[in-house]
């Protein structure tokens, strides 16, 4: 209700494949958006929740029922203004965090081709995403670290000399810090064994993908350690962080070293290459879900399958036949029509939606 351009709208979504077609600007991408915002209660397109408001509406309420093991669990959330209300089952939740382990969502659209070779801001985001998604208490510590380094920077920025106050947002950020290093070190080197094999396959085995976790800080697999390393790290960098008033060190700086064959492609790949190991670690992340949840994930495809070339839209759609994938797109292309097995077809027009055909139907 009132979600973006949809002032009402009620679907019931085929368990395999979705395939939601239409011209641009008429609704396609707001409608996996409102699905994507089950999983993390937030857009994966703006960090503004009022901006999925209709225009000139007070809220949006988006709902949904999905089946999770083996029981149905109902989600709804709505967006005001001055916050978002979440109910499971019915009953309130008190925090966001109560939303994760819920309904698993990975996204993929024609940005996340560039993650290879954009800012490191892209590739921490990427981290972040799929680990607040696997370990709630990473999304705690998260928003914990932010607040704290939000707060320390003020006091750097005012030029503060109170050493007794800063001392206890150094102690935040070095505690909730060294937290989210170590679960970023252990993430990435799944990520790297699972991206590996999938790039690998793509690549007819000519390539071989590395994905290296670059830490602001030097990594240490023990915690009252890392504790300990970051805490030096910040009482060595005080002085220059006062004349810049912002810290230079932690998680928020992170990076990751993406190579193909040695070689570093974030920088001197071509974008082919770029783009492949981009689809690698999107497809890492399905498995990645599975592999840490036992759940499957809900892939959304945004408009991403006319960015890829036939090889490799081929390769996408036959390793995930087995998940729920909606898939946004102006018209289905010959590559996609040669795929379809099972599913629904979906038409959208200037915010309605209606159901054009069964995939099974369309095949007989």
């Amino acid at each position: 209700m009132n979600f973006r351009n949809y002032s009402q709208l009620q679907l019931q979504f085929h368990k395999k494949l979705n395939v939601i077609t239409g011209n641009n600007a008429q609704g396609k991408t707001n409608l996996l958006e409102g699905i994507y915002v089950m999983s993390l209660g937030k857009s994966f397109r703006t960090n503004r929740d009022s901006e999925m408001i209709g225009f000139g509406q007070e809220f949006c309420r988006a709902k949904t029922m999905s089946a999770k093991e083996d029981r149905d669990v109902e989600i709804e959330i709505t967006y005001k203004k001055e916050g978002k209300l979440i109910k499971i089952d019915g009953v309130k939740a008190p925090k966001t965090s109560d939303l994760l382990e819920q309904v698993y969502a990975v996204v993929f659209s024609p940005e996340d081709l560039k993650i290879v070779k954009e800012e490191p801001e892209r590739r921490r985001k990427f981290m972040d995403r799929e680990l607040c998604q696997i370990r709630p208490v990473y999304y705690k510590n998260l928003g914990r670290y932010k607040k704290a380094l939000q707060n320390r920077n003020i006091l750097l920025k005012n030029g503060s000399t109170n050493r007794q106050l800063l001392a206890v947002y150094d102690e935040e950020l070095a505690d909730y810090g060294s937290r989210i290093i170590g679960d970023r070190a252990v993430f990435v080197e799944k990520l790297n064994r699972i991206s590996r094999q999938i790039h690998e396959k793509i690549t007819d085995g000519k390539e071989v993908l590395d994905i290296c976790y670059e830490s602001n800080i030097p990594v240490r697999k023990d915690l009252s350690l890392q504790t300990s390393e970051f805490l030096q790290r910040l009482e060595r960098g005080y002085d220059r962080e006062c004349l810049k008033g912002n810290t230079e060190s932690g998680p928020h700086k992170d990076d990751l070293r993406i190579q193909v064959n040695g070689i570093d492609i974030r920088h001197f790949g071509s974008q082919g290459q770029q783009r492949t190991a981009a689809l690698s670690l999107k497809l890492a992340e399905i498995y990645l879900i599975k592999e840490e949840t036992g759940e499957d994930a809900i892939l959304l495809l945004d408009d991403v399958l006319s960015e890829l070339d036939v090889q490799r839209q081929t390769f996408l759609l036959n390793r995930l036949k087995d998940i729920q994938i909606f898939i946004t797109t102006t018209e289905i292309s010959p590559t996609l029509s040669d795929n379809l097995t099972e599913g629904y077809i979906f038409r959208v027009c200037d915010g309605t939606v209606h159901l054009s055909e069964t995939i099974e139907k369309c095949l007989t």
